[in-house]
């Protein structure tokens, strides 16, 4: 296409070369020609016959399998526009290829035994893809929260400081995010069936008179045409077409990992913000065209912006199945054609940029304990009462002296724009029985991280490592951004 026709940007500048040639012309095609060379197979195999003569040969069969993957896409374009029709089109196309098996190509089949069970292939396909990256990305995460495990940092309640955590407990709460998608993912792709071939509304009847009602042999070709193309089985039963359920349910493990990854995002960006870890940032790299200074969150930016798109996406499929009339109405098509493709270009940009921040992310320690120790006297005041308890202190004296206390040091930070002085203010209080020598030694921010170090160790090793080992083969890709 030239400069003055849309092109969508998930092609130009989001979506892998790998996920684009999934929903590409050439795989919807090549996979049509693959199901009529199985439904031939199949009818063939069960001695579909007329007369006491096999309808169908392998001569014709070969004849098939020869132009599998040639289409002739200029004679499918021109039958096309003279007949309105997408399937016959490619039917016609195939049989000028195929004079011999011109006449049994698509035999007993509706429009949708190509149609849908090549959307289902497809889906599939795009599912292992998304999987092989959802996993790459667990796997950077997984060395960064090791790595930064017993990095104390302040974390957040409500954006507001709290009892700290570590970097590395922080970046495990984005892997089980990840890591609940994929069990979703695994389980969806686990129950994706063919639809098999039924006829117009489901109920096989032109199999039925094809095969002279022999129920035998119509039981078994959609078990046989599964097998052919790599499936356990078809759906058992269906409309002209499979349950636009099944859609909705791939769309929303689509939209459940978009979720997670646009939730690490706005953590990324909002520890920009404070300067603790920041995303990578190329040495020619610009983050503003004014400000010549900034260091924008650029990558987590879009990340936030098609994970929205791809949660958004997932109504469609679930409208659709929702209105879909008796065994069969057209107004999914558009839709799908639409919904699901771009679902899945949108989610697989959303993890090839995940990767790429994780894998870089810059952690500023420290800034981090700048942070943290300018909190921390608040977090280390139970730990402080305490120990004046254990002294002869009163306990609820104690409790107000510092609630007292507290406040006066947060006015200071606030309106004086002063240091936090509360171990200074603590230490001149008599009652405390505490000398601000001793204070400053409560001041070490890895007593405050409670079992952070001990949980990120344990949950790698038992949830995240098992998962990486037992795919270890497809670990070890990396991302391209392309902008």
């Amino acid at each position: 296409m030239g400069t003055d026709t849309y092109t969508s940007p998930l092609s130009e500048r989001y979506a892998s070369k790998e996920m684009q040639y999934i929903f590409s012309q050439d795989m919807k095609f090549r996979t049509w020609r693959r199901l009529w060379i199985a439904l031939a197979e199949t009818e063939m195999e069960l001695s579909l016959s007329e007369n006491g003569k096999p309808v169908i040969t392998q001569e014709m069969i070969d004849e098939m399998k020869s132009h599998a993957d040639d289409i002739n896409y200029d004679v499918a374009k021109k039958r096309e526009k003279e007949v309105r029709h997408d399937v016959m089109s490619h039917v016609y196309a195939y049989g000028v290829q195929c004079p011999k098996a011109a006449g049994i190509i698509h035999l007993g089949a509706t429009s949708c035994y190509v149609g849908d069970n090549t959307d289902i292939i497809v889906m599939r396909e795009a599912l292992r893809l998304i999987r092989k990256k959802l996993i790459n990305v667990i796997s950077v995460l997984s060395d960064f929260a090791e790595k930064y495990k017993a990095l104390p940092t302040l974390a957040f309640t409500h954006f507001q400081p709290a009892q700290p955590t570590t970097v590395g407990k922080r970046a495990v709460l984005w892997i089980n995010e990840f890591m609940l998608d994929l069990e979703e993912l695994d389980f969806v792709l686990s129950g994706l069936k063919l639809l098999g071939s039924k006829g117009t509304t489901g109920t096989q009847a032109s199999f039925l008179e094809l095969f002279d009602g022999d129920e035998d042999k119509i039981d078994r070709i959609d078990p046989m045409i599964a097998k052919k193309m790599g499936f356990e089985e078809c759906y058992p039963v269906s409309g002209q077409t499979y349950s636009r359920k099944v859609d909705t349910r791939v769309v929303n493990v689509l939209a459940g990992i978009a979720a997670s990854a646009h939730k690490m995002s706005n953590d990324i960006r909002l520890l920009q913000h404070l300067k603790e870890v920041e995303e990578p940032f190329e040495k020619s790299q610009i983050g503003s065209s004014a400000m010549a200074y900034k260091r924008n969150p650029m990558r987590s930016e879009r990340i936030a912006s098609l994970a929205r798109y791809v949660m958004v996406d997932a109504l469609n499929p679930a409208i659709t199945s929702a209105t879909q009339w008796f065994e069969r109405t057209l107004d999914d098509s558009a839709n799908k054609r639409l919904s699901i493709p771009e679902g899945f270009l949108a989610a697989d940009g959303i993890l090839d940029l995940c990767m790429n921040v994780a894998d870089g992310l810059v952690v500023n320690d420290k800034v981090i304990y700048k942070h943290i120790m300018s909190e921390l006297p608040f977090m280390a005041t139970e730990n402080i009462m305490m120990d004046a308890v254990k002294n002869g202190a009163d306990r609820q004296k104690m409790h107000e002296k510092i609630r007292v206390l507290s406040m006066q040091a947060a006015g200071n930070v606030k309106k004086e724009g002063l240091d936090n002085n509360l171990l200074e203010l603590i230490a001149a209080d008599p009652d405390f029985l505490v000398s601000e020598e001793e204070l400053e030694k409560t001041m070490e921010p890895s007593k405050y991280i409670g079992r952070s170090v001990i949980q990120v160790e344990k949950y790698l090793k038992n949830y995240v490592r098992p998962v990486l080992e037992s795919n270890s083969d497809i670990l070890g890709i990396k991302a391209e951004i392309n902008v």
